[in-house]
């Protein structure tokens, strides 16, 4: 079974290759959570929004995630944080090429 998380909130940069380079420490401490499998950063310059797409093994790993990230944003001046955690029906997906 794997778990889709969708994060977003407001984010007002760095960009493109300045968030690479900002944010590669938290890219590499973020790789280490339990029970995930992956993540795909997102960022919408035109809307001021950032966030991600990740895929953990569990639920329970995606809420831990969840508390830790967003102490870890309000700590950063960001609020307004959405969260949804999604079960995936691999079978569905696998016809339209996920790589779960």
């Amino acid at each position: 079974m794997a778990y889709i998380l969708q994060v977003d909130f407001p984010y007002q940069g760095p960009w493109g290759s300045d968030m690479e380079q900002f944010m590669q420490p938290l890219a590499e401490s973020i790789a280490l959570e339990k029970g995930l499998i992956w993540k795909i950063w997102t960022e919408n310059q035109s809307l001021n929004e950032a966030g991600g797409v990740y895929l953990f093994t569990n639920p329970v790993d995606a809420q831990r995630y969840i508390e830790r990230h967003e102490k870890r944003l309000n700590e950063n001046g960001i609020h307004q944080i959405r969260y949804k955690i999604f079960h995936v029906n691999q079978n569905i997906s696998h016809l339209n090429r996920a790589p779960v």
